[in-house]
């Protein structure tokens, strides 16, 4: 019932609000572990969030984990998605954007952030499924907004130009591409939904 009505009972990550500002907050989040997928959506039926029973598989929340260990690892919040531009060149994963008969497709990069006791990629167990990537991400500042309701492509775009702009008024520079935080599985009522529009600054 509590997920229904959006109580988030899983492991957040463990951020440090720098600012509280109009409608957003600086925040700078401690280095992280991530599970992480880059896909073409075509692969699922065009459904952009199909890389998510693949990460959910190598944590074995649906059944036995498929990781070397075999080992479960315990869900986190929130689930963060990417599209179009990277915000940084990582080796040993797929560029974002790949052209393809000439025609340019958008990529999708989902990530899972592993428990906090994984401090290093190689506690981590290894995935089996080779698509999954294990990474380590440095301290990062974001500039961030927070909203209800289902993150639809649409209201992500208004949130993500409100936020650009809020950042440039203030002074703050923009260093990468938002990313979209999510930290209610898909059967919570959308206005118990918790979303974030985090943009990376410097």
């Amino acid at each position: 019932m509590g997920q229904i009505l959006g109580r988030i009972a899983v492991e957040t990550p463990k951020y440090e609000v720098i600012k509280s500002l109009s409608g957003y907050e600086i925040r700078k989040y401690p280095p992280a572990v991530l599970a992480e997928l880059t896909y073409d959506p075509s692969q699922f039926k065009g459904d952009k969030d199909g890389g998510f029973s693949v990460l959910a598989k190598y944590i074995g929340a649906f059944g036995d984990p498929q990781n070397t260990k075999p080992e479960k690892i315990a869900m986190t919040a929130p689930v963060i998605t990417k599209t179009g531009g990277e915000s940084e060149k990582i080796e040993m994963t797929a560029p974002v954007l790949t052209k393809e008969g000439g025609e340019e497709k958008k990529m999708v990069t989902m990530q899972f952030s592993l428990p906090a006791k994984y401090t290093k990629a190689e506690d981590a167990p290894k995935p089996t499924d080779e698509r999954v990537v294990i990474r380590e991400e440095g301290e990062k500042k974001y500039g961030v907004v927070k909203f209800s309701g289902i993150a639809s492509e649409e209201v992500v775009q208004e949130k993500v130009e409100m936020l650009k702009e809020k950042l440039a008024g203030d002074g703050y520079k923009v260093i990468g591409e938002f990313v979209l935080a999510r930290y209610n599985p898909p059967w919570t009522l959308p206005p118990f939904r918790t979303n974030e529009v985090m943009i990376p600054i410097e």
